[in-house]
Parts: C-alpha cells; structure tokens; sequence
C-alpha cells in the first residue's frame, strides 16, 4: 500500500486519493502489480484481493472482516464504508494541517505544489487556488525559485529522505526574512519519490537576538566598568574593567550585592530616591561615592539600568560604573581658581560679588545697614618697580592674611584685581549714624592692620592703604553702583594724603553726571549709526581662520571711543539691545559678503553676546531672521557668551544655545575662568569651544598661577570634546607655551590688533 501524503489540503482531493488507494480501483492494482488481478463475483460486488495490507487498514479503521475459504471479501456495503472512513481520516488530517500555525506544503517530484495549510498561503501571500498545481518559479521570485529547486533536487536524491536548511525569503509585505525549511521525501510502496512535504519556520528574531547578544557581549567587555545583578540586585556578573576600578574579583563579587561598594558617604534618603526614580523611569544616572576593595573612597558617575520581561517584570540590573576621580580634581582647581585669588587664597571678584548681593538682600530683610570698604595699597607701584614682582607678591600675600584675620565673622574680604581689596560688612546698625561710626572703626583696624612692617624676605617694609567706603540697606543702590562709590571715596582718601578712611560724599555725583552726558551720548549714536565693526584675527596652526567682531564708537567730539569706555553703560540703560542687533546684523552681512569670495568664504566670524541680549525671549528667533535677511551661512557665525549668563535660568540658556545649535549656530564661552557658576553646567551646555581670557595669558610665562589655570582650561575643553582659543597672545614666548600645552588657536596683538574691515582682509589675503 503506498505511503499518502498527511493532508493534501484539498477535500475533493483527499477523496479521491483515498478512492484511489480502495483495493480493486485501477491506482490500487497498479501499486500491486505482484498480486494476481482482483475479479468481481458479480455486477454489483467485485471481487477483492484482501491480502495483509488491505487487512492492515481495514483493521486499523475496525472494519468487519469476514473471510472466506479462499480469501476473499464478500460485504457489498465494504467500498462505501471503507471511503467513508478515509473521508473522515483525510479531513481530520486536513483540519490538524490547518491548525499548524507554521506554513507547510506538498510538491510534487517536478516541483508542482499539490497541497498547502492556509499559514502557507498568508506566507505567500496568494490564495490557494494560485498555489496548487502552479510550479515554484510561478509562485516565488526567481531567485529564490531556483534555489528551492535545486534543493527539491537534492532532497529527492537524498538516501536519507530528509533536508534541513537555513534560507532567507521575502514574506508578502515585502519583507526578508531568515527561516529554516524542514523538508522530507514522500515515496510509494517501491520506495519511490513521490513528491516532498515541507515545514517553514521564521527565525529571523532568534537571529537578531543573536546578534544583540554578541554586540552585548561586546559593550559588556569595554573599556567601562560594567555589572549585572539580578531583580533581587545580587550580583551575576562583572566585566574585566569592573574589576579594574574596584579591586573585586570575580570570586568575590559575584553572588554579593552592590552594596559591597558602598562608601557610607550616602544616607538611607538617598538610595531611596535612587531606587523610586529607578521604579518610577526604569533608570537612574548621577554621581555617587563608591569604595574600592583596598578601602579608598572615590567618586564614579553610575547609570543603572532596569531589564524587564515582556510582561514588564524587572528581571536584571545593569550598572554602568566611571571612575570621575580626575575629572573631579579637574573641577575643584577650576573652581577654586574661578572662585579665589590664587595668589593670596581670597575670594576674587566674581565671589565678592555673590557676597555683596547676600548682603544687600539680607540688610533689606533685616532693616539694617551693611558697608562696602574699598582698599587701595598707597605707592604699591613704586615698591613693585624697585623691589620688583617678587617682592610685591609677598606683600599682597601678607595684606591677606592681615584682613582675613581681623574681620568679624561673616564678613568677606576680597581680592579684586592688582593691590585693590574689597570688604563686605553685614550686620551693622539700624541706625545710618551708628552704621557709619562701626564701619570706621573696623576701618580703622584695618588701617592700623595693613600700616605696621611687613617682612618681605630679607627686607623690613613699611606701608599704608587708603579706603573708601559707602554704606547700604536692601536693593536701594545697585551693586556697581556701591562699588563705584567705595572707589570714589578710596580716591578721595589719596586726594587728602593716603593711610585714611573717607566715606562717599554726595558732592561726589559729578561722576554721576558725567555718566548722564555719556548716556545721552550714546543714544543719540545708536540714533546716527555712529558705530563701527572692527575684526581681529583668530588663528589657527599660522592660517587665518577667522576674526572677533568688536564694535568702535565713532564719536564726532571724542573721536574712536573703545567699547570698554561704552558697553557697561550701554548694557545699564538697555541700549545693548539696539546695538547688539545691529552687531549681529552688520557681521552676519559681512559673512554673505566673505561668502562669494573663495578665498574668503571659509571665515568664520565670532559676536559677542551680552546677558541682557541672550535673555530676551524672541533672541532666537532675531538671530534665525538675521541670518535669513543677510544669507549669511550659520555655521560661519559663532557666537561668544560669558559666564556671567549663566548665573540665572540656566536650563532656559541651554534651549535657546541648543535651538541655534540645530540651525549650525557655534558657541564660544569667553573669558573663561573668570566666572564662577558655569562649572557645573559646562558638560550640559551645547559648546564648541573654550577661551582663555587674557588675564591669564598675559602673565602666563612668569606667573605659575596663570600657567596652571592656562593648562588646566586646555585639559578641561580636551576632556569635554570641545575646542579652546586664547586670547591677548601678545608674544611668541607665550604662543609657545600655549601651543606647548595643546592650544593651537590663538587670538591677540602678536598676530594682529582689531583692524577695519579693508585691513582685515588684506592680513588674510597676504598672511
């Protein structure tokens, strides 16, 4: 009896493969041709040859059997019956086939498909009626066709009858996708093919799986330190570099819990939050103090990683560990220098400043008055130039420990630039009468403080100061504004003979009138474009790569006026909007100029950008629509920003940086390293470069302060990816030294001064 296929897929064909197979049919003698022809006894009952086959089946269906002497069947109702049960067994086999969620299908020996399940059909993609009797170069592309022939060949000469093998086909959608054919060969009776039945199953995610594991594996053995624990946080694995920054095996790590690292620099509060913003957001990334195996503490930047099941059960952890101990040092010297004198060990300017506006707001608070001393070493020059710098270090150095050591508690002084010293004091009198009387007699202190002999070396010195001093309460008077008072009397005090104390005097307003005339000044030149740009080189390796827009006052009486003596003013009274824009408007012009001109069009143009400009809501959409009115290219405009912006609304700073950013805008931070705010930010903040400001360049060869700030901003902006100019280069010993140290861009009067336009090109052209 020959083997039948397990489904057709075809009722009307599972029929008549089981009419086919009833003994006595034409098919049937046919397989049987050994055994003798099967004859009727009469018209209506044919004679059967009921050998051990036939028997087989018919018993394995339970059907009765009544055999005679001469071994034949005599049942007139057997033919029906027994089609009846091979309809019934075909289409329960045909329903099974259904029910196979993977494709499958029946060719015959020339590669005709007889049968398929409908995952087949939605496989393919065609109905049934397109499949079955059509060959596999009319159902699949042609590339593929030949290949599945070729293995429907080989299969069908295959003593073993069976073929297992990867392939990749295209699903309906369009879409390739790896499978595994599973086929076997069909045979009859004599052992020979009749055709081939295959079982596709889809493999293409086990394969990117696959993939993802192996580049896992890969990231897992990086360069970072990395460890999986399970959901319960025990540790299952670690990588060499975790072992690296902590000391701990392998042995000893796994099976143990993070808390093996911990530092006991954290409280409980702390891992809370970690681990609710780990439930809440599926991770959590910051810094934290670990300790290694040997015991010391450092600091790492940590991410953790939630993995969750499909069903969203967290399953794993992944921790991510990086060893910041240098970068951190990093930080600390920047902000000791960006917050202290490094020479004398005081709060510096930008300091003072934070200081000054604590005690404003706490005077107004309070109802009590505060007072700004402001201290001015007499003939300071005079020993700088006969005893030399050296000399006049120690004594700035002596002046600071002398104030530091007699102020009252909560008190700040400061070091503010050369041998000029500021102090704040806080907590004085309700009284302005009683405030005044204390404020000069802690004046007074410090006079007799700062005149007694100093030991510079082997040399006895003798000197004086003279100090200025106003008084405040709450936010009446601006803060520059005190300051400028205290200058004004300090002044006053070396007008009437050194070594004393003057207070500001009203009388002294004049200066305040002239500042009045200056306003009215520059407006009425913001009103007749009295202004104008000019550029100073920036270069880099020795080629001119691009210029800093600085702007000029063209003043009909004062003649060329430089912005120091302007931009303050203009940035009190608002006029920096106006003029700014016309900065901006005027130098992105001067780009779509450079533009058309190949030897010029690579420039780039640096604008400087003031707090009060950066601030304004519309600022990104003044420059977008500068840059579209001038067609200027923005990836040739760079703007400069101080570290004063970012004082306040430091997340609103860095969505306008990051909008202009998009557009190919590029950001410069200037004077970098006279602020104190930016430190911790500066990683946040969309940057291109950094600028050493030229208070550190200029004395970078003789003052070992100003190299290490110098080289500490170069190895600050390498780490951070980002790139780092100097500014005031005035020599070539200092180029040197920069160059030395890995800055390479250089801006100052060694290369060129700010020149006009024409000027500026004709250095560019000829350099």
């Amino acid at each position: 009896m020959s083997k039948a296929p397990f489904a057709t897929g075809d009722a009307d064909a599972a029929g008549k493969a089981g009419r086919d197979l009833v003994p006595g049919s034409a098919s049937y003698r046919g397989a049987h041709a050994p055994h003798a022809e099967a004859k009727s006894s009469s018209n209506e009952t044919p004679s059967l040859l009921a050998d051990d086959g036939l028997l087989g089946l018919l018993e394995t269906i339970q059907m009765p059997v009544r055999r005679s002497h001469n071994g034949t069947v005599h049942d007139i109702d057997l033919l029906a019956r027994i089609e009846g049960e091979l309809r019934k067994n075909n289409a329960f086999q045909e329903a099974l086939l259904e029910a196979m969620p993977l494709p499958v299908f029946y060719k015959d020996t020339l590669g005709r498909y007889t049968g398929c399940n409908s995952a087949f059909t939605k496989f393919l993609g065609k109905e049934k009626k397109d499949i079955v009797g059509k060959s596999v170069f009319e159902v699949s592309p042609q590339s593929f066709a030949h290949i599945y022939r070729d293995k429907d060949l080989d299969l069908l000469d295959n003593p073993l009858g069976f073929q297992v093998y990867e392939s990749r086909v295209v699903y309906a959608d369009g879409t390739t996708h790896n499978v595994i054919f599973h086929k076997a060969r069909m045979v009859d009776d004599e052992g020979q093919p009749t055709g081939i039945i295959g079982v596709i199953t889809d493999i293409t995610m086990i394969k990117q799986a696959e993939v993802n594991l192996r580049i896992a594996a890969t990231a897992f053995e990086s360069h970072e330190a990395m460890s999986v624990t399970d959901g319960q946080g025990v540790i299952l694995r670690i990588n060499r570099a975790f072992t690296c920054l902590t000391g701990y095996t392998i042995e000893e790590a796994v099976g143990q819990t993070p808390r093996l690292l911990n530092s006991g620099r954290h409280d409980g509060d702390f891992y809370r939050e970690m681990w609710e913003t780990i439930h809440r957001t599926g991770g959590w990334r910051g810094e934290i103090w670990n300790r290694r195996k040997n015991g010391e503490v450092y600091p790492q930047w940590l991410t953790i990683a939630a993995v969750k099941s499909d069903e969203g059960i967290v399953t794993h952890y992944v921790g991510t560990h990086c060893d910041i101990t240098e970068r951190k040092i990093a930080e600390e010297k920047i902000k000791e220098l960006a917050f202290f004198d490094p020479l004398t060990g005081l709060p510096n300017r930008a300091l003072l400043l934070d200081r000054l506006k604590q005690a404003v707001t706490l005077s107004g608070r309070s109802e009590t008055f505060g007072a700004l001393l402001f201290i001015d070493l007499d003939h300071f020059k005079t020993l700088n130039d006969t005893l030399g710098h050296a000399k006049g270090d120690l004594l700035l150095q002596q002046v600071g420990q002398r104030l530091a050591g007699g102020l009252r508690e909560g008190d700040t002084e400061a070091r503010v630039g050369g041998d000029e010293f500021v102090v704040v004091l806080g907590a004085l009198h309700e009284s302005a009468l009683e405030a005044a009387n204390q404020t000069e007699a802690i004046g007074e202190k410090i006079l007799a403080a700062l005149g007694s002999t100093y030991l510079l070396g082997d040399i006895e010195y003798r000197g004086t100061a003279s100090i200025g001093a106003t008084l405040f309460r709450g936010h009446q008077t601006a803060i520059d504004d005190l300051l400028k008072q205290a200058d004004l009397a300090m002044c006053t005090a070396k007008k009437m003979g050194r070594n004393a104390l003057r207070f500001f005097d009203p009388a002294m307003q004049t200066v305040v009138v002239e500042r009045a005339a200056l306003e009215a000044d520059l407006r009425k030149a913001i009103e007749e474009n009295q202004f104008v740009l000019y550029y100073q080189a920036q270069v880099l390796n020795g080629d001119v790569t691009g210029a800093e827009a600085l702007v000029r006052w063209e003043h009909p009486q004062r003649g060329m006026v430089a912005p120091s003596e302007f931009i303050y003013l203009a940035e009190e009274t608002g006029l920096i909007l106006s003029l700014g824009r016309w900065v901006l408007d005027t130098a992105c012009t001067q780009l779509a100029l450079w533009a058309r001109r190949p030897e010029l069009a690579h420039l780039t143009l640096a604008v400087n950008v003031s707090a009060h400009q950066f601030r304004q809501s519309q600022f990104v959409d003044q420059v977008l629509l500068v840059l579209k009115n001038t067609g200027a290219n923005p990836q040739r405009l760079k703007l400069e920003l101080t570290e004063s912006l970012l004082v306040d609304n430091v997340q609103d700073v860095i969505e306008k940086m990051s909008a202009l950013k998009a557009k190919g805008v590029g950001f410069s931070l200037d004077d970098f390293g006279t602020g104190y705010s930016s430190l911790s930010y500066l990683k946040r903040l969309p940057l291109d470069q950094l600028k050493i400001d030229q208070s550190f360049v200029r004395d970078v060869l003789t003052d070992p302060n100003d190299a290490a700030i110098a080289k500490t901003v170069v190895a600050l902006a390498q780490s951070l990816g980002l790139g780092v100019i100097a500014e005031g280069v005035e020599t070539e010993a200092q180029r040197e030294f920069l160059a030395s140290s890995g800055c390479h861009a250089y801006q100052g009067y060694f290369f060129s001064r700010p020149v006009p336009i024409a000027a500026f090109e004709r250095l560019v052209l000829h350099l």
